[in-house]
């Protein structure tokens, strides 16, 4: 069921994405459906119901949110963030486990976006950069080590300093306050649409991407960016 969950959440985000409340509840009622598929099976299974499951989830959010639903009192969105990191030790200690402040962030994200998180996690202990000067820095050295990677053709160092450089944008878009997942994500789309606008442009002039020279290519694409619309 895994592949199928997946495939519901991303068509979920993708309607939401585009606002249309028709579209949102369809996609939400197929991953409902998927997420209530997976429960019987368990309970079948004679592991948990679907009420033990949300009575766990239940419990966690009072447990983890002590300042709404308990005593605590707190004066900044600091104090419950270290409130939260002090609770899930505790129960990582309880249950037998090693904590880390970087927590269980599922491998099946998107390695963009787990960038991301991981810089946004490491950065409550104060471990990050004071400001996105500091990891231009950083990049402009992960750049120099690919390019001296490259000259040496060594792809298991080249993969290896790719992602190092990776890591260190997605930090600079953090400290930018953007999430990189998106941002790429807009890219994709604009490109898709200028070429598949500069492929119409040829076709109308009676030529095909193929068969067009590399400077053909290259001045249809600053026409169609030209256009300003996309």
């Amino acid at each position: 069921m895994r592949k199928y969950i997946l495939e519901e959440a991303y068509e979920l985000a993708e309607a939401i994405e585009n606002e249309g409340p028709g579209e949102c509840a369809e996609e939400l009622g197929d991953l409902f459906f998927m997420l209530l598929f997976v429960a019987r099976m368990f309970e079948e299974a004679g592991a948990f119901s679907l009420d033990d499951a949300l009575a766990l989830v239940e419990k966690k959010m009072i447990r983890r949110h002590p300042h709404i639903f308990g005593n605590v009192k707190v004066t900044n969105s600091q104090e419950v963030t270290a409130n939260w990191q002090a609770i899930k030790a505790q129960e990582s200690k309880e249950k037998g486990e090693v904590h880390s402040v970087l927590g269980h962030l599922p491998k099946a994200l998107p390695a963009l976006q787990r960038a991301f998180r991981i810089g946004e996690r490491a950065s409550r202990v104060g471990f990050d950069w004071e400001d996105a000067e500091g990891v231009w820095d950083k990049i402009e050295e992960e750049q120099r080590e690919l390019k001296k990677a490259i000259e040496a053709g060594r792809k298991e160092e080249v993969e290896m300093e790719l992602g190092d450089l990776l890591f260190s944008v997605a930090n600079l878009a953090r400290k930018l306050g953007i999430n990189p997942e998106e941002a790429l994500k807009g890219t994709l789309e604009r490109f898709i649409s200028r070429f598949q606008l500069m492929e119409r442009s040829l076709g109308k002039a009676g030529k095909d991407m193929a068969g067009s020279s590399s400077k053909e290519l290259e001045q249809a694409w600053e026409d169609v960016k030209g256009l300003g619309k996309i």
